[in-house]
């Protein structure tokens, strides 16, 4: 893992990250927030969910997710 950020590889597959360190990744919601979008019949709300995962060590990722509900969009930043 560390030669595929040393040279700055996008990671494609999740698959690679869960063989290479999957026993010791910890996760924690940062923030999720209400969105807005303006439609003929009114606001469409939605909610946004950011997650941090790392195995403290020095590796981290973020992920982001967009979605009708807190849950899903929590498990889809995951």
């Amino acid at each position: 893992i560390e030669e595929i950020y040393l040279y700055s590889f996008p990671i494609k597959e999740f698959q690679i990250v869960d063989r290479l360190i999957s026993t010791t990744l910890k996760d924690e919601v940062m923030k999720i927030m209400p969105v807005q979008k303006q439609t003929r019949a009114g606001q469409r709300t939605r909610f946004k969910a950011f997650v941090v995962i790392g195995d403290s060590n020095g590796h981290v990722g973020l992920g982001v997710k967009c979605s009708k509900e807190v849950a899903t969009a929590i498990r889809g930043a995951i």
